[in-house]
């Protein structure tokens, strides 16, 4: 089945956009497997259980809930995960370029390619080339799903990639280990053990060929997978049906010079950044507030489930409090 866009928008760096589908950028190939009972090799079932009653909680029950302290918890509503949500769905805003060679690799966490829309090859490829020459890639946000994330988009051949960046607090320093600092002599390493260690590298030297890589487990694994098939019997299975692809999004001819100029002389970024900073910023009403802190859990609360205490609150406006753990 032909891959499908992730979604189809736009790519905007100052007053330029550029049609696009955005497209993942990795095959997983991971073996997955089902959890059996050994006793009749029964399906194992994963449920929802009441940690208190032991009973089965139902979906439409499920609340969110942030534990801020061992054992407290603050309820949050639907609307407050949907007023908390990025806007911006559909677009990559570039917010400004940088050096490529100033993201240090712990930075890349997940590749996607961007793929023009129809009648768009001119901006991108006016992007990927100037990219290209000035050694520069952009640095925006995009959101998937529903979770904004920090990205950056490079050239790489014929394609624009859009890597998910993390952010710093992801990163771990790597000043926070003990490694070994100062010249190398301090650790006797001399210089005929650096000159021979300089030799072996280039000995073993070549050229980077990804496809001369395998997953040799995953293929130990298929084979005997195959073996057991032999000695069983095949499982039957059943196809999925074959999704259409989405049409790719069109576009007028643009003037390309004309919003580039525009861009210099009013050094104006992409317009939609801000219009998300300033969702993103919006300070919570006063009712909402209030309705926060008196969901705002208690030690000193009576014994009810999260799941009880979400059912009781459609029905009254009462303060909800905190569920209390049992002491062991």
């Amino acid at each position: 089945m032909a891959a499908r866009p992730i979604w189809t928008g736009t790519l905007s760096f100052g007053l330029l956009n550029v049609p696009v589908q955005l497209m993942t950028g990795e095959r997983r190939s991971e073996l997955h497997f089902r959890m059996l009972d050994g006793r009749n090799n029964a399906a194992v079932k994963y449920e929802r259980k009441n940690a208190e009653t032991g009973e089965d909680v139902p979906w439409d029950q499920i609340v969110k809930a942030y534990e801020y302290e061992k054992g407290n918890y603050v309820l949050l509503e639907p609307e407050d995960i949907k007023n908390a949500s990025p806007t911006g769905r559909e677009s990559v805003e570039i917010e400004t370029f940088v050096d490529a060679d100033s993201i240090t690799p712990q930075y890349y966490d997940k590749p996607y390619v961007l793929v023009p829309g129809k009648k768009a090859e001119k901006g991108y490829v006016l992007l990927r080339e100037t990219l290209k020459e000035t050694g520069k890639v952009g640095i925006g946000r995009v959101v998937l799903r529903t979770k904004e994330y920090l990205c950056a988009v490079l050239p790489q051949e014929d394609a624009l990639v859009l890597e998910i960046l993390r952010f710093e607090d992801e990163v771990v320093d790597a000043s926070e280990y003990k490694l070994p600092s100062g010249k190398t002599d301090e650790y006797r390493v001399n210089d005929r053990e650096l000159k021979m260690a300089k030799q072996l590298i280039e000995s073993m030297s070549e050229e980077w060929k990804p496809s001369a890589y395998k997953d040799q487990f995953s293929e130990r694994l298929h084979k005997v997978i195959e073996e057991r098939m032999k000695q069983k019997g095949l499982v039957s299975h059943i196809e999925g049906k074959e999704e259409s692809e989405d049409e790719t999004a069109t576009t007028n001819v643009v003037d390309f010079m004309s919003l580039l100029q525009k861009s210099l002389s009013s050094n104006k970024r992409t317009p939609a950044a801000k219009t998300a900073t300033k969702t993103a910023t919006k300070a919570p009403s006063k009712k909402a507030a209030a309705k926060k802190v008196a969901r705002a859990t208690s030690a000193s609360g009576p014994k009810q489930s999260v799941a009880k205490k979400a059912h009781a609150a459609t029905k009254q406006s009462a303060p909800i409090k905190p569920p209390r753990r049992r002491s062991a």
